[in-house]
């Protein structure tokens, strides 16, 4: 089995690609904005300025039996959210139209999609997307460009992952790089926004395993399932299990403000169990095997 990896490089796409490498008989490609053998990127692909015909060249010299997409933008300017997230999507299921129409495609979404949820009330997939901010929206937008394209495809919407890798832009990594120049000074001080939010954080491990059985499983599968926790925790449940993991002697300050996505997105939660049906899949990692994944991956440089 040939599977292509898209954003092969991010902080998905390298957990993906090696769990997808256990799979017995496969062949992984690695894909991304800059090729070399040292990455395990093989082909040059950066579906922010591809050209669908440009792409279906790649595809077709690849003849994959299942693309991951893991390419994906988390910060940026609107025009740079709208290129990778909503135009790159769109410009894949052209070309594998083109190229490799009988591929399975699997789409790395976001539950960012949603939007604004309801205390309690987890999301199913069947919920009204109302994403705030260009990035939930574009990421939307890449997601109707998959359901919408005839392929064999379907699209993942993950919750908050956390674990290894974690990049800077997102609160495990941020945090994560405090905690580490803080070190154990007694004095240090961690200045926060509001901490209050409800988030649905996934371990980047059950992430993976949920990629590796969808781009495996027989048949069609529904058009959208939900990866995540499956509970919603609070924001400052997080940062301090990462104090603790780290043996932060100092001490957390939190404002009364914080980002506007959090202040208008204070309760988040996925409803998982369609996953469960049509993939067997659920979580296997608690937040606190997450937070010690990436801590003790991550932590100690």
């Amino acid at each position: 089995m040939r599977i292509l990896v898209l954003g092969r490089t991010g902080h998905l796409g390298i957990h993906v690609a090696a769990g997808l490498r256990a799979v017995p008989g496969a062949q992984v490609l690695g894909a991304g904005r800059s090729a070399g053998v040292e990455h395990g990127v093989a082909h040059r692909v950066d579906l922010a300025t591809a050209r669908p015909e440009q792409l279906a060249k790649t595809l077709a010299a690849v003849a994959p039996d299942a693309v991951v997409n893991c390419a994906g933008a988390t910060g940026g300017d609107a025009v740079t959210l709208a290129e990778v997230n909503a135009r790159g999507p769109a410009v894949l299921c052209a070309a594998l139209r083109d190229a490799a129409p009988a591929a399975r495609l699997v789409h790395l979404g976001s539950a960012a999609e949603y939007g604004p949820g309801t205390p309690d009330a987890p999301v199913t997939e069947a919920a009204p997307t109302s994403p705030v901010g260009p990035y939930g929206a574009t990421k939307l937008a890449g997601t109707a460009a998959v359901t919408a394209a005839g392929l064999d495809a379907v699209v993942l919407r993950v919750g908050n992952p956390v674990g290894p890798g974690a990049p800077a832009t997102s609160l495990p990594g941020r945090i994560t790089a405090l905690l580490r120049e803080a070190g154990r000074d007694p004095a240090a001080v961690l200045r926060l926004g509001d901490l209050s939010a409800y988030r649905d954080f996934v371990d980047v491990r059950d992430v993976t395993r949920a990629v590796v059985l969808a781009a495996t499983a027989p048949g069609p599968l529904p058009p959208v399932l939900n990866i995540g926790g499956g509970r919603a925790v609070p924001v400052r449940e997080l940062v301090h299990a990462l104090a603790g993991r780290a043996g932060f002697r100092g001490r957390v300050e939190e404002s009364t403000t914080g980002s506007v996505r959090s202040a208008r997105v204070s309760w988040q939660c996925s409803d998982i169990s369609a996953a469960g049906r049509a993939l067997g899949w659920r979580p296997a990692h608690t937040l606190d095997d997450a937070v010690t994944a990436l801590w003790e991956s991550d932590g100690t440089r």
